[in-house]
């Protein structure tokens, strides 16, 4: 029976989700039970395109990329895959009209990974429309279910939680990702010689997306307002200690949130938004 197989296909995105991710893990808990396993799938088909360009260095990565790619979009077109995750994947794609126009973005800023790139204004700023604000927009589709006056009225600040979110993950992984990738995502910025100045421009965007941010979860759905605000308040504690850090520790370490940390926010989040206080 084929709801046998939907039901595997949904519990391989909860997995795949809970073994890479903590945080994201806990705030989908705090969503409405009917958007749990469409955000895990969302979820689960953005991790496995980042493991392919972030991971499997010793296969071709192009070769795969491409491949997962035209199976995506045959499991969409077809609404079945035989890869679980793009099984489960394609469900919330037909079931809540996501655009097709979100999918390509966000493959195209995977391709971009593939290959050394020097960041331009232009550059850095379709990375993080693809790689991070259309995966907040699909988000949003599911968390309005649907509901196109909500979504357009929600999709700035959204777009806006997405940048935030990747600009820390940025500036987290500074030192992973020019030691090991070769990489450098901030235009302009010579990472040999990162400066505080630099680092402060860069948190100065970073909190103002934030702020634009918070407006749009104090206006979701309650089903999803609780998931959303927890994850705002765990990248917002990691943002705070990456700003006590200097530029030269951020290329010489990582910083990281603590399991009992993550609890402890989970829990004044959890108190917060049942009282909505957020």
């Amino acid at each position: 029976m084929k709801i046998i197989y939907d039901s595997v296909s949904a519990q391989c995105s909860k997995v795949v989700t809970k073994s890479y991710s903590t945080s994201f893990s806990l705030g989908i808990r705090f969503l409405n039970k009917r958007h749990r396993d469409a955000i895990y799938a969302i979820y689960g088909f953005v991790r496995l395109a980042d493991e392919i360009v972030d991971s499997f260095h010793d296969y071709d990565k192009a070769t795969l990329l491409y491949k997962f790619k035209r199976d995506c979009e045959e499991a969409i077109h077809d609404q079945i895959s035989l890869n679980p995750i793009l099984n489960a994947f394609q469900q919330v794609v037909n079931q809540y009209k996501i655009k097709k126009e979100l999918i390509e973005l966000f493959l195209e800023s995977m391709e971009m990974d593939l290959h050394q790139q020097k960041y331009t204004p232009e550059k850095y700023d379709r990375y993080i429309l693809g790689s991070a604000q259309v995966v907040g927009l699909m988000c949003l589709q599911v968390f309005v279910d649907g509901d196109s006056d909500s979504y357009e009225r929600l999709k700035e600040p959204a777009m806006k939680l997405g940048s935030a979110f990747q600009k820390v993950n940025f500036l987290r992984d500074v030192k992973a990702d020019f030691y090991s990738l070769s990489r450098n995502y901030f235009p302009d910025i010579n990472l040999s010689e990162f400066s505080r100045t630099e680092k402060l421009v860069i948190e100065s965007q970073i909190s103002a997306e934030f702020d634009a941010a918070l407006y749009g979860i104090k206006a979701l759905p309650k089903s999803s307002r609780g998931g959303v605000y927890l994850a705002y308040v765990y990248y917002r504690a990691l943002f705070e200690k990456i700003k006590k850090k200097t530029a030269t520790q951020m290329m010489n370490e990582r910083v990281r949130i603590s399991n009992g940390q993550k609890f402890m926010l989970m829990f004044g989040s959890a108190l917060k938004s049942r009282y909505n206080k957020i």
